[in-house]
């Protein structure tokens, strides 16, 4: 049997629903195991089991960043070994994460194991939780902006406050973060541009520089693993491009900065669309988007209308490739 070749693309916070990775579990031993090495790793206490937060909820608790980002790394994770079930192999030629996923694509690429990665996560997320809970911060989508709009809104209504963009997800999807008071008038300076801007439901203002006691935090959390090589290609969030797959330091250093800088999302997947475009179809490696939901194969389809990518947020009762 011939292994697939394949792309991986992997969630980040906001794709967390209650139930999720429940269909992987029941389906696959391999993803039930994954869920049982991930509650012997995170402690939740008085919460309760990651895995029965996963399935029953409540979703205010999942929500959290300190819960939704360990349970994310764990369903996308448990996915791929229900895949794997079915695939036999797979001969993976690229990952990327969008966000706390590109810790999932970093694992999946051997950066580091299952309870290192697992660990890393749940670090992330309680210190992102710390500083959005420090400070006043928020976020706002742009809806039909280019990258000099953006920039042009948090010009306008930053003041002397923090506004950055922070998220460029696909085209006319841009995420602007920063502080509470920044953030409500950057709805109104978009709105006086004819911007089309909507304040975002979030615990904080991610990917800016109110994040940066999370980063500090995470450097040394970082420090603390030993990463491998890469065994394929991993999309930086901070570049946009690849990363260099024999130099760990570099790599450590891009996953702090992430905390602080734009997610360059969109750079991802126009970059590995390009990379695959002149492949002969039989030869061209399969998108699949890992559990939960289909965020990313709609934003990719934003970005490249020509490439296909399949969601597995549930089983598929037939086989894949």
């Amino acid at each position: 049997m011939n292994k697939p070749k394949v792309v991986l693309l992997c969630p980040g916070q906001g794709a967390q629903v209650v139930g999720m990775g429940k269909g992987w579990m029941d389906a696959h031993p391999a993803a039930a195991q994954t869920f049982a090495a991930a509650d012997e790793v995170v402690d939740l206490g008085s919460i309760g089991s990651l895995t029965s937060v996963c399935f029953d909820g409540p979703a205010e608790t999942l929500n959290r960043t300190d819960v939704s980002q360990p349970a994310l790394f764990t369903a996308a994770v448990a996915s791929y070994q229900g895949l794997l079930d079915g695939w036999g192999n797979a001969d993976v030629h690229a990952t990327l994460g969008l966000s706390l996923g590109e810790y999932t694509a970093l694992h999946l690429a051997g950066a580091f194991g299952f309870r290192d990665g697992l660990k890393l996560v749940a670090t992330r997320g309680r210190l992102m939780q710390e500083a959005a809970e420090a400070s006043d911060g928020g976020m706002v989508a742009l809806i039909g902006a280019d990258e000099t709009q953006a920039e042009a809104v948090c010009d306008a209504a930053r003041g002397d406050d923090v506004l950055v963009p922070a998220n460029f997800n696909a085209k006319g999807q841009i995420v602007i973060s920063g502080s509470r008071t920044a953030c409500e008038r950057a709805v109104t300076a978009a709105g006086e541009m004819g911007v089309r801007a909507t304040a975002l439901s979030v615990a904080g203002a991610f990917h800016s520089p109110l994040m940066a006691p999370a980063a500090e935090g995470m450097a040394e959390a970082l420090a603390e693993v030993d990463f491998q090589p890469l065994s394929t290609v991993v999309y930086s969030n901070v570049t946009g491009k690849p990363h260099d797959p024999d130099n760990p330091e570099l790599l450590k250093q891009r996953l702090i900065e992430q905390l602080t800088t734009p997610v360059r999302w969109s750079s991802n997947c126009a970059d590995l669309a390009e990379s695959i475009s002149g492949t002969p179809e039989d030869e061209r490696p399969r998108i699949h988007e890992l559990a939960p939901g289909k965020v990313l194969k709609g934003l990719f389809r934003r970005i490249d209308k020509t490439v296909e990518v399949t969601s597995h947020d549930q089983p598929d009762p037939k086989p894949v490739s």
